[in-house]
């Protein structure tokens, strides 16, 4: 039988405020979050006075709310770099985990939580919300119905212009690897997730322009090789001037033996099927509407899969598989050489 679960929320602003007032709203009769942390006051007030808490169930400091509230999970929503930070209190607790991803800012720290969380026998899911978008869910069940046949390649691009400081939110433009961090974490999870296959090399560069407002990398091209043998092509740019294909815009294009499907800015899912004598066919497919969707989608799962309901599918030992390719693209930039994915996750498992 199901309960109501009990949600130690770790951050109140930015992301972590759509968390609270429009995501969790929508599952108040299975879940309540009855502590919350943030290190900014005003933030944390804000938030804790639109949920009722009282004064003693608000943090500034994570292990002070660990240590004193009781919870069946937390929700970790707050800048990657302090990600590990979070999950190793969890792990204490042995208190099961749902985070924003990229589960960490640097491969080491991912390694450490990844063997942390197993070796505790903690849940963990990762939020991979773009998987379960309405445009999505439809673009890659047109590729799982087998209609077009076998996938040939997969053409993903990102592009927003963020040329303005603070235009994707301040950190992101202050932080290294910026795109791949906090951008191509979506979009390589989003590679594997359509190919149906995962990672096993990758190849290409990342780089910033003189003239953006990063201090990190802000562009990247790269090239991925499946395990299934799709071979998968990535376009991002925090920097774009051409036509957006921002956020919930991205553009995907899957080359498959009996026709092609892509995707864009106006998110309608496409089907060509061209046909010599006769042409280029083009159908429009209906987008698949589903009760919960994005990040909503997620918490249904996660809150299912704690009481005993399926596993979801970008549980940590999965969403490892997506963080590698970032880490893996950014050594394969600096040392201008493919990388070997599959190997790093064999390294992981030793």
């Amino acid at each position: 039988m199901a309960t109501k679960k009990r949600c130690l929320m770790i951050g109140a602003g930015g992301m972590a405020g759509g968390w609270i007032r429009n995501f969790y709203s929508r599952f108040d009769q299975r879940n309540e979050i009855v502590g919350l942390v943030d290190i900014k006051e005003d933030i944390l007030n804000s938030a804790g006075d639109f949920l009722g808490l009282p004064a003693n169930r608000r943090f500034t400091d994570m292990r002070a709310a660990f240590d004193a509230v009781e919870a069946d999970y937390c929700t970790i929503v707050i800048p990657p770099a302090v990600h590990k930070d979070a999950v190793m209190l969890a792990v204490e607790k042995q208190m099961d985990i749902l985070s924003e991803k990229p589960i960490a800012d640097t491969w080491e720290a991912c390694v450490d939580i990844y063997r942390a969380v197993r070796q505790a026998g903690v849940k963990m899911l990762v939020i991979q919300n773009y998987r379960y978008s309405p445009r999505m869910l439809t673009i890659r069940q047109v590729l799982r119905d087998g209609r077009l046949g076998r996938i040939n390649y997969i053409v993903g691009r990102f592009a927003a212009d963020y040329r303005v400081y603070g235009a994707w939110g301040a950190f992101r433009h202050e932080i290294p690897h910026s795109l791949l961090i906090e951008g191509a974490v979506h979009h390589f999870d989003m590679l594997r997730n359509l190919s149906g296959a995962d990672c096993k090399t990758i190849a290409g560069w990342e780089w910033n322009t003189p003239w953006s407002s990063f201090q990190g990398e802000c562009c990247g091209l790269y090239v991925l090789d499946m395990t299934n043998g799709v071979k998968g092509c990535y376009e991002g740019s925090c920097v774009a001037a051409s036509p957006q294909n921002s956020w919930h815009q991205e553009y995907y294009r899957a080359e498959c033996e009996g026709g092609a499907v892509a995707i864009g800015r106006d998110s309608v899912v496409r089907i060509y099927e061209y046909t010599a004598g006769k042409g280029l066919k083009t159908e429009e497919v209906p987008l698949i509407r589903p009760e919960y969707d994005g990040h909503t989608w997620l918490i249904d799962e996660f809150l299912t899969w704690l009481d005993g309901g399926r596993t979801p599918d970008t549980v940590l030992d999965d969403n490892m598989k997506s963080v590698a390719v970032v880490f893996a693209a950014i050594e394969a930039s600096r040392t201008n050489r493919a990388v070997d994915v599959e190997l790093m996750m064999k390294e992981v498992a030793q």
